[in-house]
């Protein structure tokens, strides 16, 4: 499993209450799933996201991801798994807005050190730039984008470094039906071709059609988690 999640608590105080956002959440995730969290807004989706994306932590319980159980690294440890192992799409892209679109790519390749020499990165940058359609704007800065074409920056920043698991909250919510499906098509090779595991969460029903898996929350309980016939 490359993500194996046992009864899994996350509370947060508020005020004088206490909100179970997560409540013994157990969850096991084959390497190269394409994942879907569903449920509604306050289920836990988000909580659960940022606890797999090491990004917030959890009260009680083991999560393992990649064989390493987390519990039982530092910060210096985490922050490692985290350039090693996942990629994120973020739902406010999180582009730096003094870098050109180009230079937002290849910044994780750089910090990882997984990029190899500048050619190999250069042409691993401009390809998934071309296979998001933006080739045509790697000098422009974010600001000179439009939403959806950020939000596709975003898509590749978070696949140019390989990773084992790349986490997508609403990766389609900026982008029109046409750019979705071209996108969502994308990460779908990935995912067969590299065994790239990708976990979304989201409301968009072509995410839900594609995955293999949905896994869905209320109240902080995982009620199904049923598998699709592909």
């Amino acid at each position: 499993m490359i993500i194996s999640m046992k009864d899994i608590c996350k509370i947060y105080p508020m005020g004088n209450f206490d909100v179970n956002a997560l409540k013994n959440i157990t969850l096991d995730i084959e390497e190269g799933g394409f994942i879907s969290i569903a449920g509604p807004s306050g289920s836990g989706k988000t909580t659960l996201m940022n606890i797999i994306g090491l990004i917030d932590d959890f009260n009680s319980g083991s999560l393992t991801i990649g064989g390493k159980e987390i519990k039982k690294k530092s910060r210096s440890e985490l922050a490692r798994l985290r350039r090693e192992m996942l990629g994120y799409v973020f739902q406010s892209f999180n582009l730096l807005p003094v870098l050109n679109i180009f230079e937002n790519v290849e910044l994780p390749l750089i910090i990882s050190g997984k990029g190899g020499s500048k050619a190999e990165r250069r042409d691993r940058v401009n390809f998934l730039l071309g296979e998001v359609g933006l080739s045509d704007r790697k000098e422009h800065l974010p600001s000179e984008l439009s939403g959806g074409q950020q939000q596709r920056v975003a898509i590749a920043r978070a696949l140019v470094t390989s990773p084992r698991v790349v986490l997508a909250d609403e990766p389609t919510a900026n982008l029109d039906s046409k750019t979705g499906e071209i996108v969502l098509g994308l990460m779908k090779d990935i995912n067969k071709n590299e065994k790239t595991t990708f976990i979304f969460s989201t409301h968009d029903p072509k995410i839900w059609k594609m995955a293999d898996r949905i896994i869905f929350l209320q109240d902080g309980l995982i009620k199904s988690g049923q598998e699709q016939e592909q």
